[in-house]
């Protein structure tokens, strides 16, 4: 008798763990899902996996290429597009998936300029440094990278920004470094 009341306990048992094991399974997956949004702390999409979106008043400086330029908190270079206006980014779409905008406001400690912020297309708001819209880019891959800059790309140049505002000189990219683009 004992041995089939515990045969008995474990077969009603068993019903509720075949509910448990995917109930568990969505639960992880919702967690995994959601810590892998493809959105940064700063709500913006990276366009990739560097990590080179700016999270909101995390901009730093570096030296790169000989200029001290704005990065964001990871080191990765910041840009910004010729064709942009100080109230409105030309670069959405494919564009800003492959130039990801820095999105909300920033600052930068020991930078002097005009930090401020324009509202894109989509309704979410881009940072601005001294009228210039700024943008990460998805082919710098590590920090102290600058690939984008001196680029012409979505029918226009890409620049560093330096901490001066004005655009750092354009370095000779790589040949077919535009491809794609």
């Amino acid at each position: 008798m004992i041995r089939s009341l515990a045969t008995l306990k474990a077969r009603s048992r068993r019903p509720w763990m075949l509910l448990a094991l995917p109930a568990a399974a969505a639960a992880a997956a919702l967690v995994v899902g959601c810590g892998s949004s493809g959105t940064s702390a700063s709500g913006g999409s990276s366009g990739g996996s560097s990590g080179q979106v700016a999270a909101a008043g995390s901009l730093k400086t570096a030296q790169i290429g000989g200029a001290t330029v704005l990065t964001n908190s990871k080191g990765f270079t910041v840009y910004s597009f010729a064709l942009d206006t100080p109230a409105k980014s030309n670069c959405n779409g494919t564009c800003a998936a492959n130039w990801p905008p820095v999105k909300g406001s920033v600052t930068a400690p020991g930078v002097t300029g005009t930090f401020g912020t324009i509202k894109r297309s989509d309704g979410s708001t881009q940072a601005t440094f001294n009228g210039h819209p700024l943008y990460t880019f998805t082919a710098d891959t590590s920090p102290g990278q600058a690939k984008g800059n001196g680029l012409t790309a979505f029918g226009g140049v890409w620049h560093e920004n330096t901490t001066s505002g004005s655009a750092a000189p354009a370095s000779s990219p790589a040949p077919g470094s535009g491809a794609g683009y």
